[in-house]
Protein backbone atom coordinates (compact mmCIF):
# COMPACT_ATOMS: atom_id res chain seq x y z
CA UNK A 1 0.00 0.00 0.00
CA UNK A 2 1.36 3.38 -0.98
CA UNK A 3 2.65 5.60 1.79
CA UNK A 4 1.85 9.30 1.55
CA UNK A 5 4.07 12.06 2.88
CA UNK A 6 2.78 15.15 4.66
CA UNK A 7 2.63 17.13 1.43
CA UNK A 8 0.61 14.45 -0.36
CA UNK A 9 -1.77 14.14 2.60
CA UNK A 10 -2.25 17.89 2.66
CA UNK A 11 -2.96 17.87 -1.09
CA UNK A 12 -5.56 15.12 -0.72
CA UNK A 13 -7.30 16.94 2.14
CA UNK A 14 -7.26 20.17 0.13
CA UNK A 15 -8.77 18.47 -2.94
CA UNK A 16 -11.48 16.82 -0.83
CA UNK A 17 -12.32 20.16 0.79
CA UNK A 18 -12.36 21.88 -2.61
CA UNK A 19 -14.59 19.17 -4.06
CA UNK A 20 -16.95 19.48 -1.09
CA UNK A 21 -17.13 23.25 -1.54
CA UNK A 22 -17.83 22.97 -5.28
CA UNK A 23 -20.50 20.29 -4.84
CA UNK A 24 -22.14 22.23 -2.00
CA UNK A 25 -22.16 25.43 -4.09
CA UNK A 26 -23.69 23.66 -7.10
CA UNK A 27 -26.35 22.02 -4.91
CA UNK A 28 -27.18 25.37 -3.29
CA UNK A 29 -27.57 27.05 -6.69
CA UNK A 30 -29.73 24.22 -8.05
CA UNK A 31 -31.93 24.27 -4.97
CA UNK A 32 -32.25 28.06 -4.81
CA UNK A 33 -33.03 28.73 -8.45
CA UNK A 34 -34.62 25.48 -9.73
CA UNK A 35 -35.75 23.00 -7.06
CA UNK A 36 -36.82 25.44 -4.35
CA UNK A 37 -39.14 27.55 -6.54
CA UNK A 38 -40.91 24.37 -7.66
CA UNK A 39 -41.24 22.88 -4.18
CA UNK A 40 -41.91 26.07 -2.21
CA UNK A 41 -44.11 27.95 -4.69
CA UNK A 42 -46.19 30.55 -2.85
CA UNK A 43 -49.84 31.14 -3.68
CA UNK A 44 -49.92 34.88 -3.02
CA UNK A 45 -53.68 35.17 -3.35
CA UNK A 46 -54.16 32.63 -0.55
CA UNK A 47 -52.06 34.82 1.74
CA UNK A 48 -54.67 37.58 1.55
CA UNK A 49 -56.85 39.19 -1.08
CA UNK A 50 -54.79 42.38 -1.44
CA UNK A 51 -51.12 43.09 -2.18
CA UNK A 52 -49.74 46.51 -1.32
CA UNK A 53 -46.74 47.88 -3.24
CA UNK A 54 -44.98 51.14 -2.42
CA UNK A 55 -43.20 53.06 -5.19
CA UNK A 56 -45.50 51.17 -7.53
CA UNK A 57 -45.68 53.35 -10.65
CA UNK A 58 -42.22 52.76 -12.12
CA UNK A 59 -39.50 50.12 -12.43
CA UNK A 60 -39.31 47.27 -9.95
CA UNK A 61 -42.33 48.44 -7.94
CA UNK A 62 -44.61 48.54 -10.97
CA UNK A 63 -43.29 45.15 -12.09
CA UNK A 64 -44.14 43.66 -8.67
CA UNK A 65 -47.64 45.17 -8.82
CA UNK A 66 -48.26 43.68 -12.25
CA UNK A 67 -46.76 40.31 -11.34
CA UNK A 68 -48.90 40.01 -8.20
CA UNK A 69 -51.98 41.08 -10.17
CA UNK A 70 -51.22 38.35 -12.71
CA UNK A 71 -51.37 35.90 -9.80
CA UNK A 72 -54.85 37.02 -8.83
CA UNK A 73 -54.16 39.60 -6.12
CA UNK A 74 -56.05 42.87 -5.94
CA UNK A 75 -53.49 45.66 -5.76
CA UNK A 76 -52.99 48.70 -3.54
CA UNK A 77 -50.73 51.15 -5.33
CA UNK A 78 -48.89 53.68 -3.16
CA UNK A 79 -46.86 56.44 -4.78
CA UNK A 80 -46.51 60.22 -4.94
CA UNK A 81 -47.73 60.90 -8.49
CA UNK A 82 -51.53 60.96 -8.86
CA UNK A 83 -51.39 60.78 -12.66
CA UNK A 84 -49.04 57.80 -12.65
CA UNK A 85 -51.13 56.07 -9.98
CA UNK A 86 -54.27 56.44 -12.07
CA UNK A 87 -52.48 55.29 -15.22
CA UNK A 88 -50.95 52.24 -13.53
CA UNK A 89 -54.22 51.31 -11.83
CA UNK A 90 -56.08 51.48 -15.16
CA UNK A 91 -53.41 49.32 -16.85
CA UNK A 92 -53.54 46.66 -14.16
CA UNK A 93 -57.34 46.50 -14.04
CA UNK A 94 -57.50 46.20 -17.84
CA UNK A 95 -54.70 43.64 -18.19
CA UNK A 96 -55.49 41.38 -15.22
CA UNK A 97 -59.16 41.98 -14.33
CA UNK A 98 -58.43 42.67 -10.67
CA UNK A 99 -59.41 45.52 -8.37
CA UNK A 100 -57.02 48.32 -7.48
CA UNK A 101 -56.87 51.07 -4.91
CA UNK A 102 -54.55 54.04 -5.01
CA UNK A 103 -52.97 55.87 -2.09
CA UNK A 104 -51.27 59.17 -2.85
CA UNK A 105 -48.26 59.49 -0.53
CA UNK A 106 -44.86 61.17 -0.62
CA UNK A 107 -42.47 59.09 1.48
CA UNK A 108 -40.17 62.05 2.04
CA UNK A 109 -42.93 63.27 4.39
CA UNK A 110 -42.85 61.59 7.79
CA UNK A 111 -46.47 62.53 8.55
CA UNK A 112 -48.19 60.31 5.97
CA UNK A 113 -48.49 57.07 7.89
CA UNK A 114 -51.66 57.77 9.85
CA UNK A 115 -53.37 58.60 6.56
CA UNK A 116 -52.08 55.43 4.88
CA UNK A 117 -53.18 53.34 7.86
CA UNK A 118 -56.73 54.68 7.57
CA UNK A 119 -56.80 54.14 3.80
CA UNK A 120 -55.96 50.43 4.07
CA UNK A 121 -57.59 49.63 7.43
CA UNK A 122 -60.45 47.63 5.87
CA UNK A 123 -58.28 45.57 3.52
CA UNK A 124 -57.00 42.02 3.94
CA UNK A 125 -53.42 42.64 2.86
CA UNK A 126 -51.59 39.37 2.38
CA UNK A 127 -48.50 40.69 0.61
CA UNK A 128 -46.51 43.84 1.32
CA UNK A 129 -43.76 44.96 -1.06
CA UNK A 130 -41.65 47.73 0.50
CA UNK A 131 -40.11 48.96 -2.71
CA UNK A 132 -40.07 52.76 -2.48
CA UNK A 133 -36.56 54.17 -2.31
CA UNK A 134 -34.42 57.18 -3.11
CA UNK A 135 -30.82 57.09 -4.29
CA UNK A 136 -28.24 59.68 -5.32
CA UNK A 137 -28.81 61.54 -8.57
CA UNK A 138 -25.23 60.54 -9.37
CA UNK A 139 -22.32 59.11 -7.33
CA UNK A 140 -20.95 61.75 -4.98
CA UNK A 141 -18.65 62.20 -2.01
CA UNK A 142 -20.49 62.37 1.32
CA UNK A 143 -19.68 66.00 2.12
CA UNK A 144 -20.28 67.19 -1.44
CA UNK A 145 -23.85 65.96 -1.89
CA UNK A 146 -25.92 68.84 -3.29
CA UNK A 147 -28.59 70.31 -0.98
CA UNK A 148 -27.11 68.02 1.66
CA UNK A 149 -29.63 68.19 4.50
CA UNK A 150 -32.71 67.90 2.29
CA UNK A 151 -31.36 65.01 0.20
CA UNK A 152 -30.00 63.02 3.15
CA UNK A 153 -33.23 63.43 5.13
CA UNK A 154 -35.28 62.37 2.12
CA UNK A 155 -33.10 59.30 1.60
CA UNK A 156 -33.43 58.20 5.22
CA UNK A 157 -37.19 58.80 5.31
CA UNK A 158 -37.82 57.00 2.03
CA UNK A 159 -35.41 54.10 2.53
CA UNK A 160 -35.43 53.49 6.29
CA UNK A 161 -38.54 55.04 7.83
CA UNK A 162 -40.88 53.81 5.07
CA UNK A 163 -39.99 50.13 5.34
CA UNK A 164 -40.29 50.28 9.12
CA UNK A 165 -43.58 52.18 9.31
CA UNK A 166 -45.32 50.35 6.43
CA UNK A 167 -44.45 47.01 8.02
CA UNK A 168 -45.90 48.24 11.31
CA UNK A 169 -49.13 49.17 9.53
CA UNK A 170 -49.62 45.95 7.57
CA UNK A 171 -48.04 43.16 9.60
CA UNK A 172 -50.51 43.04 12.56
CA UNK A 173 -53.24 41.77 10.21
CA UNK A 174 -50.89 39.10 8.87
CA UNK A 175 -49.99 37.94 12.36
CA UNK A 176 -53.66 37.79 13.31
CA UNK A 177 -54.42 35.57 10.29
CA UNK A 178 -51.24 33.54 10.72
CA UNK A 179 -50.00 34.11 7.17
CA UNK A 180 -48.57 36.78 4.92
CA UNK A 181 -45.58 37.82 2.82
CA UNK A 182 -43.31 40.82 3.36
CA UNK A 183 -40.86 41.62 0.56
CA UNK A 184 -38.34 44.36 1.30
CA UNK A 185 -36.30 45.75 -1.57
CA UNK A 186 -32.76 46.50 -0.49
CA UNK A 187 -29.78 46.96 -2.78
CA UNK A 188 -26.68 45.07 -3.79
CA UNK A 189 -24.76 48.25 -2.95
CA UNK A 190 -25.06 47.28 0.73
CA UNK A 191 -23.09 44.06 0.28
CA UNK A 192 -20.24 45.22 -1.98
CA UNK A 193 -17.82 48.16 -1.75
CA UNK A 194 -19.89 51.28 -2.57
CA UNK A 195 -17.85 54.48 -2.33
CA UNK A 196 -19.70 57.63 -3.45
CA UNK A 197 -23.00 55.92 -2.57
CA UNK A 198 -22.28 55.81 1.15
CA UNK A 199 -25.59 56.98 2.60
CA UNK A 200 -27.74 55.09 0.10
CA UNK A 201 -25.83 51.84 0.67
CA UNK A 202 -26.06 52.35 4.43
CA UNK A 203 -29.83 52.84 4.37
CA UNK A 204 -30.17 49.65 2.33
CA UNK A 205 -27.98 47.80 4.83
CA UNK A 206 -30.66 48.73 7.38
CA UNK A 207 -33.31 47.12 5.14
CA UNK A 208 -31.31 43.88 5.04
CA UNK A 209 -30.78 43.74 8.82
CA UNK A 210 -34.39 44.74 9.51
CA UNK A 211 -35.63 41.94 7.23
CA UNK A 212 -33.33 39.41 8.89
CA UNK A 213 -34.71 40.29 12.32
CA UNK A 214 -38.33 40.18 11.14
CA UNK A 215 -37.79 36.73 9.64
CA UNK A 216 -36.31 35.47 12.91
CA UNK A 217 -39.16 36.90 14.96
CA UNK A 218 -42.19 36.16 12.77
CA UNK A 219 -41.49 33.09 10.61
CA UNK A 220 -42.92 31.00 13.46
CA UNK A 221 -46.12 33.08 13.16
CA UNK A 222 -46.57 32.07 9.52
CA UNK A 223 -45.07 35.20 7.97
CA UNK A 224 -42.68 34.87 5.03
CA UNK A 225 -40.09 37.65 4.95
CA UNK A 226 -37.73 38.18 2.04
CA UNK A 227 -35.07 40.83 1.47
CA UNK A 228 -34.13 41.35 -2.17
CA UNK A 229 -30.74 42.91 -2.99
CA UNK A 230 -30.78 43.80 -6.69
CA UNK A 231 -27.86 44.76 -8.83
CA UNK A 232 -28.37 46.82 -11.99
CA UNK A 233 -31.94 46.79 -13.32
CA UNK A 234 -33.41 48.89 -16.13
CA UNK A 235 -35.34 51.61 -14.29
CA UNK A 236 -35.62 55.34 -13.77
CA UNK A 237 -33.54 55.07 -10.59
CA UNK A 238 -30.62 53.32 -12.26
CA UNK A 239 -30.86 55.36 -15.44
CA UNK A 240 -30.22 52.19 -17.49
CA UNK A 241 -32.43 52.09 -20.57
CA UNK A 242 -31.21 49.01 -22.48
CA UNK A 243 -31.41 45.57 -20.89
CA UNK A 244 -28.48 43.16 -20.82
CA UNK A 245 -27.78 39.89 -19.01
CA UNK A 246 -26.36 41.76 -16.02
CA UNK A 247 -29.01 44.53 -16.17
CA UNK A 248 -32.37 42.88 -16.91
CA UNK A 249 -35.70 44.60 -17.39
CA UNK A 250 -37.71 45.17 -14.23
CA UNK A 251 -40.23 42.59 -15.44
CA UNK A 252 -37.57 39.88 -15.93
CA UNK A 253 -35.94 40.70 -12.60
CA UNK A 254 -39.21 40.53 -10.65
CA UNK A 255 -40.25 37.25 -12.28
CA UNK A 256 -37.00 35.76 -11.03
CA UNK A 257 -37.07 37.34 -7.56
CA UNK A 258 -40.70 36.53 -6.78
CA UNK A 259 -40.16 32.88 -7.66
CA UNK A 260 -37.65 32.70 -4.78
CA UNK A 261 -40.18 33.77 -2.11
CA UNK A 262 -40.50 30.88 0.32
CA UNK A 263 -37.14 29.44 -0.71
CA UNK A 264 -34.68 32.05 0.50
CA UNK A 265 -35.11 34.98 2.87
CA UNK A 266 -32.10 36.92 1.56
CA UNK A 267 -31.36 37.02 -2.14
CA UNK A 268 -30.13 39.12 -5.03
CA UNK A 269 -33.25 37.83 -6.76
CA UNK A 270 -31.43 37.14 -10.01
CA UNK A 271 -28.66 34.60 -10.61
CA UNK A 272 -26.38 36.80 -12.79
CA UNK A 273 -26.42 39.38 -9.97
CA UNK A 274 -25.39 36.67 -7.51
CA UNK A 275 -22.41 35.83 -9.72
CA UNK A 276 -21.51 39.49 -10.17
CA UNK A 277 -21.50 40.20 -6.43
CA UNK A 278 -19.53 37.01 -5.78
CA UNK A 279 -16.81 38.13 -8.20
CA UNK A 280 -16.68 41.65 -6.75
CA UNK A 281 -16.47 40.41 -3.16
CA UNK A 282 -13.91 37.75 -4.06
CA UNK A 283 -11.66 40.41 -5.58
CA UNK A 284 -12.21 42.54 -2.48
CA UNK A 285 -11.23 39.64 -0.21
CA UNK A 286 -7.97 38.96 -2.05
CA UNK A 287 -7.06 42.53 -2.99
CA UNK A 288 -9.11 45.02 -0.96
CA UNK A 289 -7.10 48.11 -1.93
CA UNK A 290 -7.27 47.25 -5.62
CA UNK A 291 -11.03 46.56 -5.50
CA UNK A 292 -11.74 49.84 -3.70
CA UNK A 293 -9.54 51.73 -6.19
CA UNK A 294 -11.34 50.06 -9.11
CA UNK A 295 -14.85 50.76 -7.83
CA UNK A 296 -13.96 54.30 -6.78
CA UNK A 297 -12.49 55.06 -10.18
CA UNK A 298 -15.63 53.76 -11.88
CA UNK A 299 -17.84 55.87 -9.60
CA UNK A 300 -15.70 58.95 -10.15
CA UNK A 301 -16.00 58.51 -13.93
CA UNK A 302 -19.79 58.32 -13.63
CA UNK A 303 -19.74 61.37 -11.34
CA UNK A 304 -17.61 63.33 -13.80
CA UNK A 305 -19.96 62.61 -16.71
CA UNK A 306 -23.01 63.53 -14.62
CA UNK A 307 -21.50 66.83 -13.51
CA UNK A 308 -20.68 67.75 -17.12
CA UNK A 309 -24.27 66.98 -18.10
CA UNK A 310 -25.72 69.08 -15.26
CA UNK A 311 -23.43 72.01 -16.14
CA UNK A 312 -24.62 71.93 -19.76
CA UNK A 313 -28.23 71.91 -18.62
Amino acid sequence: MAQFGYLEKFGIVFLIALLYYVVKSVVNVLYTYIIGPLVNKVDFKSQGRWALVTGSTDGIGKAYARELASRGCDIVLVSRSYDKLMETAAEIEKDFKVETRIVLADFSDADIYEMISKEVADLEIGTLVNNVGVSYKYPEYFLEIADWEKNINTMIKANVVSVTRMTRIVMPGMVERGKGVVINIGSGSSIIPSPLLTVYASTKAYVEKFSEGLEMEYSKRGIIVQCVLPGFVCSNMSGIRRSTLIAPTAKAFVKSAISLVGTTSNTTGYFPHTLFFYVVNSIHSFAPRFSVWLVTRSMENTRRKALKKYKKE
